[in-house]
């Protein structure tokens, strides 16, 4: 028996029995999965498209709200909701309508639009802070608030938590191990060692954070205020507190990565937990599935920034913003979306569907006596193979059993439920109905069921 209360033997050979099942019901995305390997790298369009459950992806035929349909009829509860990107729900029309509207009207510019105006003035209501601009990803709007934390503080460094989750920033590409910040595995190509760079800390370890921040040469800490690519890793009492303190004191500019924690509330973990950062960054939701990201600043970084005429009139070629940033019809769908869909009365019904699934999956574990924890934070759940919920990146790390994890999302997946991929992971959407949520409880409690049978 391993530290999850589960027999590897017993792993194997019902996953096994998944596999067999998942291969008899799926024939057509079998073809085109054949297909695709003489055109696309892997047979797929990005590379971890290959690393769902199942001997090869699904092949989406159409999604609406909280669910989609594969290439061979067979419908799902969607909980992945495109890791984030489509927390809006699929197709939520009040996003489609403005997306239809404004391809009409002009996609884009290089100018403003009024709508531009309208989410400025929202995301300031939201999260709190002053003045912001727009990218295309998270990843974007990470790499250019590096780039201004460090021309505003004449600093190199940057500090990440391990395990943390920025997108593809190669600067955060790093944890801390044996003593030191050292690449993470699974790195591709990275241009430079990350320690030339960064220094990882593991979340919650104030003592840690101080003495990386103690040299004097920080720009700024780069930090998820929940860590939740690892799984959902909350802060401690206190951290947050500690965070800002030290970031204050060692003249360290604080940037709080909202991309995935907006799962806290309409105002992210920032505004949930009152947060005060000197930049703030959003990509994935925002938008309702069409690629939008933006950053926010306070009054005081934007007068620093503004007083450097690099950023001020040469940003052209200063590695900040893009020719598509900004554009017509991402602004357009911004604005739809968090108008209409993303609303506070929304995230108050999401994050109670968030509760009903946290206690199904724990109802579950209780009556089949394992030995792990379900993490909610708002929407968004997670169950580890853990007795006590992890408290950093490297604990979470330690827990991951991929041959287990790949069961129970082959299990659910061949019950009509798509966990996110990676993670034991779910995310409740604006459609996502209670019913969908007690299907999931349902098939988690057949699946543990199965485990723990002799």
């Amino acid at each position: 028996m391993t530290d999850t209360g589960v027999e590897p033997d017993r792993v194997s050979g019902l996953l096994g029995e998944e596999t067999e099942r998942f291969r008899a019901t799926h024939p057509e995305s079998a073809k085109l999965f054949e297909r695709a390997r003489s055109s696309l790298l892997g047979g797929v369009p990005m590379p971890w498209m290959t690393q769902w459950a199942g001997s090869y992806p699904v092949f989406v035929a159409e999604a609406s709200g909280a669910r989609f349909s594969d290439v061979d009829g067979n419908e799902y509860a969607d909980f992945c909701l495109g890791d984030t990107g489509a927390m809006a729900g699929h197709a939520p029309l009040a996003t489609a309508d403005a997306l239809a509207r404004q391809s009409l009207e002009g996609t884009t510019l290089m100018l403003p639009t009024e709508d531009s105006v309208w989410v400025g003035e929202e995301l300031e209501r939201r999260f709190g802070l002053p003045f912001w601009q727009f990218a295309l990803t998270a990843t974007d709007a990470n790499r250019f608030v590096l780039r201004l934390a460090r021309a505003i503080t004449d600093r190199p460094k940057v500090v990440v938590h391990s395990w943390c989750y920025h997108g593809t920033v190669d600067e955060t590409f790093a944890i801390y191990e044996d003593g030191a910040t050292r690449p993470r595995p699974g790195s591709i190509g990275a241009p430079v060692d990350p320690a030339v760079t960064t220094r990882a800390v593991e979340f919650n370890d104030v003592d840690a954070l101080e003495e990386a921040l103690a040299p004097g040469d920080v720009a700024c800490v780069l930090c998820e205020p929940a860590l939740t690519n690892m799984g959902i890793v909350l802060p401690d009492a206190g951290y947050h507190d500690a965070l800002r303190e030290l970031t204050q004191r060692h003249g360290t500019l604080l940037v709080i990565d909202e991309t995935h924690t907006i799962c806290a509330g309409p105002g992210g973990y920032t505004r949930a937990h009152d947060l005060h950062p000197d930049f703030l960054t959003i990509g994935k939701p925002i938008a309702g599935g069409v690629p939008a990201a933006a950053y926010g600043m306070s009054r005081e970084v934007a007068d620093r920034a503004l007083a450097d005429r690099r950023i001020a009139e040469e940003s052209d070629i200063g590695g900040i913003g893009g020719t598509l940033s900004g554009n017509a019809l991402s602004l357009a769908a911004v604005r739809a979306t968090l108008e209409s869909v993303l609303t506070d009365e929304a995230f108050d019904a999401m994050i109670a569907l968030g509760k009903r699934f946290e206690e199904g999956a724990a109802g579950a574990i209780a009556a089949a006596r394992l030995p792990w924890s379900v993490t909610r934070l708002g929407c968004r759940v997670e169950y580890h193979f853990t007795q006590q919920p992890p408290s950093s990146g490297a604990e979470a790390h330690a827990a991951v059993d991929h041959e287990l994890e790949r069961y129970l999302h082959l299990h659910a997946l061949n019950r009509g439920i798509l966990m996110t991929p990676f993670h034991n992971m779910a995310l409740m959407c604006p459609a996502t109905s209670e019913e969908a949520v007690d299907l999931h409880t349902r098939a988690f409690t057949e699946a543990l069921e199965s485990l723990s049978a002799a």
